[in-house]
């Protein structure tokens, strides 16, 4: 057996059926296998798997036993001359198996091998190649000095500036997400040290690679694209403790007492240093806007009062007392922006319209509380009026600068006109528009471009890969998806670079599949469309559904004595109602089904369900009805299906 592949799954089952579609290309002429193993996923993958690639060696945990010890699960059963550990949100090319042997075939001397990474816009990775992280390197990373001297042999030790990204180079330390190791080398040095639970273990294995007479190089004449930043956000508070704890580990191991408490001393401030900024980054993001919303709303409202108060009101003797200032307007403000919060307000991006149609509910809200205050904390209507104008102003105007600055979670950059160009065969091309049109999106522009690189398009087609760049100018393509089964994925990583100047976006579609997978950035979860998009797991529905369940469970609780006589069990009914007020259930939840409902966004337990109406009028027969209606209602979701559900169970 000339290669083994390894790759360890934990809930990224599109990823990994891409990532593995990519693999089966690669695989070709060469006597191999590959090993999946899953660490316990809920996302559907193993049954992906199963009907998919029955070719995989399947090593199915009970539990997330980490990566270093899922990989090692799999090394030690494996057979090849050479392991590859391969993360599940990876493509290679179709020759990179190949090449890399070759390379490995021909240095004796090598023990481990990297490759040329690229993120999912085509941009190349730096961790391609990588130093040890000494104090004094892990020191110029962690306080910008890295980034200050990107080409310095010096300051930028730690991802190796100083060696070009295009020449083949002995380098310190693989990354994880590709690492060819030879067999005999393993056997030497050891397998990965399961000490490291997540990061750390791959920079452990290439120092001991290189502690035990071999050498790691970086062979940049193969690339495979690396969705970096899947399964953990880089500016979590977790991710930094985790990584960094990571690095302290290694230190502790492998440098002398001395160095270890050094290296530790800086980790230990990076950490704090890290940890600060990033929920910093999290407060600003999450927080950023409400609180500039009611600095500016509070500040402007308060100053509209005090003239209002001092030049109409008292008629320059006077103004209003504090207590407007300290109590009434605060509690006007917090208001408006809870109405404004409930609206949609802040879902990101934000929308402008939202905004303002939160401040209008807010006043009514307003209104009425100023109706039940007693006559002393009365005062003017008037400000009621200021405060609804001013608010709807304010909002306006951060969100308008908001997308002049070009701020990504604003409405011009998030919610432009997606404009789509197909890249593929005819059959393919269409299969994968009829996708695209079946999911939640709604492209303003979908194109079909021809994967042949000369010759006349078919017929509805505006042009071949040839014709790109003109394409994207003139019909203004914002994205484009490439169909993996007519497009080898050494020319989809080709264009992507080529093409990086025109700042598009790009997917890939996989043979045979129901999903449309991209990630624009290391720090998110990535882009992808399938046709199953579940409404009730956007933030605005989880939010919404929440709020249904408070409004009627506090319906239920007001006028349990009248509902006594119409509701079913009534003292259940009761219970009931104190269970989802207190969060513990929700008034409308999945149907009873099978293994189906894995795949569906999690819900709390329900007290009915969209069955439950249909049971009343007389029962479903055929079981595969649940399994429907909770597809629809999680692809449909709307509080108006809850209150319906809720009615129709809930009365006898």
């Amino acid at each position: 057996m000339k290669l083994s592949v390894v790759i360890v799954n934990y809930n990224v089952e599109h990823f990994l059926e891409q990532c593995l579609y990519s693999v089966r290309r690669a695989m070709q002429g060469i006597e191999g296998e590959v090993f999946v193993v899953d660490n316990n996923s809920v996302d559907g993958s193993l049954r992906m798997l199963s009907e998919k690639f029955p070719e995989v060696n399947v090593i199915a945990n009970k539990d997330n036993v980490g990566f270093s010890r899922a990989n090692n699960q799999a090394i030690r059963v494996s057979t090849g001359q050479y392991v590859l550990l391969l993360n599940p949100d990876t493509v290679v090319e179709d020759d990179t198996f190949a090449k890399c042997i070759a390379f490995m075939d021909a240095h004796p001397d090598a023990g481990g091998l990297g490759v040329k990474m690229v993120d999912g816009k085509g941009n190349f990775l730096p961790e391609s190649k990588r130093g040890l992280p000494t104090p004094a390197a892990a020191f110029y990373k962690m306080f910008g000095l890295a980034k200050l001297f990107p080409h310095s042999k010096r300051f930028a030790r730690y991802y190796m500036g100083h060696l070009s990204d295009d020449e083949t180079n002995e380098v310190e330390i693989l990354a994880g997400a590709f690492m060819l190791m030879r067999r005999e080398t393993l056997d030497k040095v050891g397998l990965l040290d399961e000490t490291f639970f997540m990061y750390g273990e791959d920079i452990d294995l290439s120092y001991r690679i290189t502690q035990g007479g071999y050498k790691n190089y970086y062979f940049p004449e193969t690339r495979i694209i690396h969705y970096k930043g899947e399964s953990t956000k880089k500016t979590s508070v977790n991710y930094v403790l985790v990584f960094y704890k990571a690095m302290e580990i290694f230190a502790k191991k492998h440098f002398g007492q001395k160095r270890a408490f050094w290296f530790s001393f800086f980790i230990n401030m990076a950490i704090y240093f890290k940890a600060f900024l990033a929920l910093l980054s999290q407060f600003f993001h999450k927080i950023a806007i409400p609180f500039l919303d009611a600095v500016l709303g509070y500040g402007g409202l308060a100053a509209i009062s005090y003239f209002w108060g001092k030049s109409m009101v008292y008629g320059g003797s006077g103004s209003y007392p504090t207590t407007l200032f300290a109590v009434v307007l605060p509690a006007y403000i917090l208001i408006w922006l809870l109405c404004t919060y409930f609206a949609g307000g802040y879902d990101k991006p934000y929308r402008l319209s939202k905004g303002v149609f939160g401040v209008a509910i807010g006043s009514v809200f307003v209104l009425m509380l100023y109706a039940l205050l007693p006559e002393s904390l009365r005062f003017s209507r008037a400000l009621i009026v200021f405060g609804t104008l001013w608010l709807a102003l304010v909002m306006s105007v951060v969100r308008l600068i908001g997308m002049a600055m070009g701020n990504e979670t604003f409405l011009s950059k998030h919610n432009a006109k997606k404009r789509f160009l197909l890249i593929g065969s005819p059959e393919e091309a269409h299969r994968v528009e009829s996708l695209l049109q079946s999911t939640s999106i709604k492209p303003d522009f979908i194109g079909l471009v021809s994967s042949e690189t000369q010759g006349e398009a078919p017929d509805g087609f505006i042009g071949n890969l040839s014709q790109v760049p003109d394409i994207i100018t003139i019909y203004k393509i914002t994205e484009i998806i490439f169909c993996s089964k007519d497009v080898p994925h050494q020319v989809i990583i080709d264009k992507m670079v080529e093409w990086h100047a025109s700042n598009v976006d790009y997917k890939i579609a996989p043979e045979d599949s129901l999903s449309i997978i991209g990630s624009n950035s290391i720090n998110t979860r990535g882009d992808l469309y399938t046709v199953d998009i579940k409404a009730i797991d956007t933030v605005a529905n989880r939010r919404n559904k929440r709020l249904i369940d408070i409004i009627l469970s506090g319906f239920g609780l007001l006028f349990w004595l009248p509902l006594a006589l119409v509701v079913k069990k009534p003292v259940r009914f009761l219970k009931d109602a104190l269970l989802v007020l207190i969060g513990r259930r929700t008034w409308v939840g999945y149907c009873n089904a099978d293994e189906e409902l894995q795949k569906l966004p999690k819900i709390r337990r329900g007290v009915y369900s969209p069955a439950t109406p249909l049971e009343k009028a007389g029962g479903i027969e055929d079981p595969s009805v649940y399994n429907q209606l909770n597809l629809l209602y999680a692809r449909d979701y709307t509080v108006w299906k809850d209150a319906e559900i809720f009615f129709k169970s809930a009365m006898a």
